[in-house]
């Protein structure tokens, strides 16, 4: 028998049941929807935190004051202060291949100008901070080194800070307030848009990180130092030369580090761990939805040789071969694999676009998860397709014919 014919005849035999095919395919489909899914949230989740540990620059390291361990009590990055501003100078001073170093202070604040208020998150840094960011400025300038070493109130506010405090006049030179510290702006932040946590990145002023420990914060230690290395090949040896040095200047050691050093790999790799924890999960639960979906068709396909015995009798009755049969079911089985697979597809993409559309989520349809899917069900077609129809290609044709 001709395969042309073959497939003619298997879609004849599957119109026959119509609904008993679409709830047969039906595991098919749900399994390979939810597949197309769950890799297009977690594409989404991965290219979001790409997107972010971009923003945070080139070639850049990130040191956290905490990580220490103190009478049987142990914190993590953030859990006390023990970075110094005499730190970063000491980075910057007595390392090579670095090319910027901004010590940092974070704090949340009322800021007050032309009338209005707004709560804010105020950011004390370097002068290297906006070209270790690759952030450009939409006007004005960045405060220098002598403003910072002289303890300047000058500030660069973001885009939000505009909007929300200077809606019709010009930021430049006017004066801005922080806890009643008056500070002339000198610079407006290029408008970057929400974070991948959702949080508004232009709503931020950004002042130097000794204006706002001494006149701001009152802290005396630092959140975290910015440092850039010079090219990617020296990311690691700076990373190196960074640990040995503050080892030596705070007296730790591996065991007893009391900050932390990362650099945008580990970064990622950390910040993505979750999420293709989760994604790997959802994806087992989806592919034993497969495989549920394929017992069904394999259930189906024995009851549908049960009920054919007879046709399979006369059909070898008048000269078709054990193979012939075989093939028929077998490609039966593969349709309707691959029509679930199919149909899978289209309403993956769709609940993934809704997705996007209602709940906000970033999504990505790869063309990997795509075609991953449509072979694993055709697979799951094949593989549990086979066994019922090698039973129907083995019946004797007698007592096919004789069976009622």
């Amino acid at each position: 028998m001709r395969i042309g014919s073959t497939v003619t005849v298997s879609f004849r035999a599957l119109r026959r049941n119509t609904m008993r095919s679409i709830l047969t395919a039906l595991g098919i489909i749900i399994g390979v929807a939810a597949v197309i899914a769950v890799f297009s949230i977690g594409n989404g989740a991965k290219s979001q935190v790409e997107a972010q540990i971009a923003s945070l620059g080139q070639n850049v390291l990130l040191i956290f004051s905490g990580s220490f361990s103190q009478g049987g009590a142990r914190s993590g990055a953030f859990g006390a202060g023990t970075l110094t501003p005499d730190d970063a100078e000491a980075i910057a001073r007595e390392l090579p291949n670095i090319t910027g170093v901004s010590p940092e202070v974070r704090s949340g604040a009322q800021v007050l100008a032309n009338g209005l208020n707004w709560s804010t998150q105020v950011l004390g840094e370097g002068a290297d901070y906006l070209s270790i960011r690759l952030w450009p400025l939409s006007s004005g300038a960045m405060f220098t080194d002598q403003d910072t070493k002289s303890v300047g109130k000058v500030a660069v506010v973001g885009a939000t800070i505009v909007k929300q405090l200077f809606p019709d006049d010009d930021p430049i030179g006017q004066t801005l307030r922080i806890r009643n510290q008056p500070f002339r702006i000198i610079g407006v932040l290029q408008a970057k848009g929400l974070s991948v946590q959702g949080s508004d990145q232009d709503d931020i002023v950004v002042i130097p990180y000794t204006s706002a420990m001494k006149r701001v914060t009152r802290q005396t230690m630092l959140r975290s130092i910015n440092v850039q290395a010079a090219t990617p090949d020296t990311i690691d040896d700076v990373q190196a030369d960074i640990t040995a040095l503050l080892r030596q200047r705070h007296r730790t050691t591996e065991q007893t580090d009391d900050f932390t050093v990362r650099n945008q790999a580990e970064i990622a790799a950390a910040a993505n761990a979750t999420s293709q924890t989760l994604t790997l999960l959802l994806a087992i639960v989806a592919c034993v939805s497969l495989v549920v979906g394929g017992i069904g068709i394999m259930n189906i396909m024995l009851v549908s040789v049960t009920e054919r015995t007879r046709e399979i009798g006369i059909r070898m009755a008048v000269g078709a071969h054990g193979s012939d049969v075989l093939l028929q079911f077998l490609i039966e089985a593969v349709i309707l694999s691959s029509m679930g697979g199919i149909i899978g597809i289209l309403i993956g993409i769709g609940a993934s676009n809704q997705i996007t559309k209602f709940m906000g989520w970033p999504v990505l349809v790869s063309a990997s998860s795509v075609i991953g899917a449509f072979a694993f069900s055709a697979v799951v077609g094949v593989f549990f397709g086979y066994y019922p129809a090698r039973k129907a290609a083995q019946l004797d044709p007698i007592d096919a014919l004789r069976y009622e």
